[in-house]
């Protein structure tokens, strides 16, 4: 999925998931999102080979600048890099590259080398092009299949956990739990979850092919993309008046489909609600702090801090508190702002959580646009719940801990009825 805590800061240099900077104009307003995605690039460069197993030496030794790494950095940044080592390595690979090699090719390389360089999962950097898709992603306005992607920074495999209904993903038969190996020849496993949906997405009417593995087989599918504007919030009202809120990811419009649900709810007689946060791998952390702030009291929902121990609260008031019994639903898929979420409500006495123990992302990205086009996603700051727990690499205990277990036969189609975690929530609330 997407995740991130995302933040926005202002742009002061000269795009599917994150944050945005702006200079000369106006400084945006800045936003946050955890979102957990991994993959490593690396950029090779060799010498001619021989038809046998040797390597071509060419000229001499090479030479450059003996300077310490600090030096380089320093020289760098005053755009100074004459006769420096990079500009050597450069130098050869122009002359000496047994292909002609395009240029902005190898300078996004070096950005995305340099980026990669921290190995960290979540930092990033995004061309042009990929910014302007992730924009597209937050809005939640595409043209793509129709599904809800998380990738696992351990493995790199990317697994479908949702598909949304009456789109080209639930025509071709695409389900929750599939692995994507790939799309279009593209593997999932060689690339940013950000870089592969851009595969998946494409001019609306296309074909995308997917070689996907289902209980250990693997198998192709074809989707047709369609235009998409995939709902993040979705309810219903279950019986005994229990609401039910389903959350898959938390983007830009979130936050006031949440409360437009919560009202129709209370409208309805709701006395106790369900909030699903199963499978959500986060997003915006405006996002869910706005949505925190229409059901707790006053209080800091979550902080977070950067390395100089800056700290920063975001809060709620009492003016939209709810008073009525509530239950978190949690998976190992919950992550990042989801998490916040669940923090939160746990933290504040609020409600019970049940499922297994959270992804274990506390982390905050900030996404800073560059005068190009481009953008740095970069990871900024550590966030706490509001006890000052730091859940990263270790997620959050549930309160009541149980597997979920469909309770129907095979041909029977997924209800809530047939939900085991769901139902727990409802005995629970009965008491």
């Amino acid at each position: 999925m997407y995740d991130e805590t995302e933040k926005q800061e202002p742009q002061e240099v000269s795009e599917e998931y994150t944050y945005v900077y702006d200079e000369g104009a106006e400084k945006p307003k800045t936003k946050k999102w955890p979102i957990f995605l991994a993959a490593i690039i690396g950029l090779a460069v060799g010498c001619a080979a021989t038809l046998g197993v040797g390597l071509v030496l060419v000229g001499s030794r090479l030479t450059f600048k003996d300077q310490s790494s600090e030096q380089v950095l320093e020289n760098l940044q005053e755009g100074d890099s004459s006769g420096s080592k990079l500009s050597t390595i450069i130098s050869y690979i122009e002359n000496f590259y047994y292909k002609d090699v395009d240029a902005d090719t190898l300078v996004k390389g070096v950005y995305k080398g340099i980026v990669e360089s921290l190995d960290d999962p979540y930092s990033e950097y995004y061309t042009a092009e990929e910014y302007k898709d992730l924009m597209t992603t937050l809005t939640g306005n595409y043209a793509g299949i129709g599904a809800l992607l998380q990738k696992n920074p351990q493995t790199g495999e990317v697994t479908i956990t949702k598909v949304y209904a009456n789109t080209p993903a639930e025509k071709s038969g695409l389900q929750n739990g599939d692995n994507i190996i790939s799309a279009d020849g593209f593997l999932a496993t060689d690339e940013e979850l950000d870089t592969f949906v851009q595969h998946i997405r494409g001019e609306e009417g296309t074909d995308v092919k997917l070689v996907i593995s289902r209980d250990g087989k693997e198998q192709e599918v074809v989707c047709t993309r369609a235009s998409i504007s995939t709902p993040t919030v979705e309810y219903q009202m279950l019986d005994g008046n229990v609401g039910y809120i389903v959350v898959s990811q938390f983007t830009e419009n979130t936050a006031d489909d949440f409360k437009a649900a919560f009202q129709d709810l209370e409208s309805q007689g709701m006395t106790s609600v369900v909030f699903d946060m199963r499978n959500n791998g986060g997003g915006l952390l405006d996002s869910v702090v706005e949505m925190l702030d229409y059901i707790l009291p006053e209080g800091t929902v979550v902080y977070t801090m950067d390395k100089q121990g800056n700290r920063e609260d975001f809060t709620s008031d009492d003016i939209h508190k709810k008073n009525i019994p509530m239950v978190v639903l949690v998976n190992e898929n919950t992550a990042s702002a989801a998490e916040i979420f669940t923090g939160a409500i746990r933290d504040f006495k609020y409600g019970t959580i049940i499922g297994t123990n959270t992804f274990g992302k506390g982390i905050v990205q900030s996404t800073i646009p560059l005068t190009d086009g481009s953008a740095l996603k970069l990871t900024t700051q550590t966030y706490y719940t509001p006890s000052g727990e730091c859940i990263h690499g270790t997620g959050i205990k549930p309160d009541i801990e149980l597997e979920y277990e469909f309770q129907g036969g095979e041909d029977d189609a997924y209800s809530v009825d047939l939900d085991n975690q769901i139902q727990k929530a409802l005995e629970v609330l009965r008491k």
